[in-house]
């Protein structure tokens, strides 16, 4: 019997202060917030479900140097939330999005058997996100272009060390 692929397009941390007028400026944002949108435009074309990750600092250990609730530096991106207007966001506290999240009930909702990771930041959120133990029931998949960090020497060391145990797979091959 054949399994029906049933991929999810996941955006992690698209987020107003990772970009120049924020708080934790990030390389090479403006490219990178492109490359997304074609991906997300990509994904409602082919009826592809697209989740928006946020990340909200913890408020209980105090005020974070970015991503305090209800800041404007929190809030995903205009262009992300224009691109994906319809799509489900799940908040998070930590860089694992599937930790202490609804991750994991909205993809079973949508029965989806694929993951292709992108967001913000490649060593940080979208590592621990792709190889969270909760995703190896996925063929996880990132998408290095639509990708970023504070460097590009930090951002390229994080994808070869992904590459290991997950493929990167440029926006552009997608469908």
């Amino acid at each position: 019997m054949t399994q029906h692929n049933h991929p999810v397009l996941i955006v992690i941390d698209v987020q107003n202060d990772y970009f120049p007028q924020g708080k934790f400026p990030q390389w090479n944002t403006a490219d990178v917030l492109e490359n997304t949108k074609v991906a997300i435009d990509k994904a409602n074309q082919a009826g592809i479900p697209v989740i928006l990750v946020q990340h909200i600092a913890d408020s209980s250990k105090g005020i974070a140097p970015f991503f305090n609730e209800g800041t404007e530096g929190a809030e995903i991106h205009p262009e992300i939330l224009a691109a994906a207007p319809d799509a489900i966001v799940v908040r998070k506290a930590f860089a694992d999005s599937f930790f202490q999240t609804t991750l994991e009930a909205e993809l079973q909702q949508l029965a989806a058997t694929e993951l292709w990771i992108c967001g913000m930041m490649t060593q940080n959120c979208v590592t621990h996100t792709a190889i969270s133990k909760s995703a190896e029931k996925y063929r996880v998949s990132v998408l290095p272009d639509c990708c970023t960090t504070v460097s590009e020497i930090l951002h390229l060391i994080a994808l070869n060390a992904m590459s290991t145990r997950v493929p990167l797979v440029p926006s552009t091959d997608l469908l």
